[in-house]
């Protein structure tokens, strides 16, 4: 449950494409891809399009705390074959992440199974003997005063994925409160933006790419 929800009106909706098919946005951190089950929670991207666009429906999802690029489909055809493109993994994204310590490695990949912890719901964990095979390959962008800028890259969708990949290798993402510890004072929001997503338009089949400018 959500103890305090409080997500920026300001820009309501920060548009960054749109046409018949698809609209493209940069989603703020700290607001919900979708309404919570409360009805407290009711703001959400999901609402804000809708009430301009009240046909747009949900392919895919950001953490509350997740910002970045976020799309919606305009109409059920759209959404039919963008579900597909995500499903099969034809789509790509990558992500910007500060993180705790200096990783070594310049580049890498982390292959760690994950299934949902059920005591602590909604958090994940690694699990080798029921985890779902989770995949993130991740790039050094910079090192400074033990915190690493990374690009991030995930092959698989899973929920907390990137944030669980980051903190079992010792590197949590600063601000997350979930998995964090001791680092998620070291910022004031999740530092973990969705910087880039490609794929093909779902009409006209035209190679795609959106990026919203990383905020931290």
């Amino acid at each position: 449950m959500l103890l305090t929800y409080t997500p920026t009106t300001w820009p309501y909706l920060d548009i960054l494409y749109q046409d018949n098919d698809i609209v493209v946005l940069n989603k703020p951190s700290g607001l919900l891809s979708v309404p919570g089950k409360d009805p407290a929670h009711f703001d959400s991207m999901q609402y804000r399009v809708q009430r301009v666009w009240p046909n747009a429906s949900i392919v895919h999802r950001l953490d509350m705390a997740t910002s970045g690029v976020f799309i919606m489909a305009m109409h059920k055809e759209a959404q039919r074959e963008l579900n597909r493109q995500f499903q099969q993994r034809e789509t790509e994204k990558s992500y910007e992440a500060r993180v705790s310590g200096l990783v070594k490695a310049s580049s890498g990949s982390i292959d760690l199974p994950l299934i949902c912890d059920w005591p602590n719901r909604p958090m994940q964990k690694v699990c080798y003997q029921h985890g779902k095979p989770s995949l993130t390959h991740y790039r050094v962008l910079s090192r400074a005063n033990n915190q690493s800028r990374v690009e991030l890259t995930p092959v698989t969708g899973r929920s907390h994925q990137l944030r669980v990949h980051l903190q079992f290798i010792g590197h949590p993402i600063l601000g997350d409160k979930f998995y964090a510890g001791e680092a998620v004072h070291a910022a004031d929001r999740l530092q973990l933006h969705a910087c880039h997503l490609r794929l093909s338009h779902p009409t006209t089949a035209k190679k795609m790419i959106f990026s919203a400018i990383c905020p931290f």
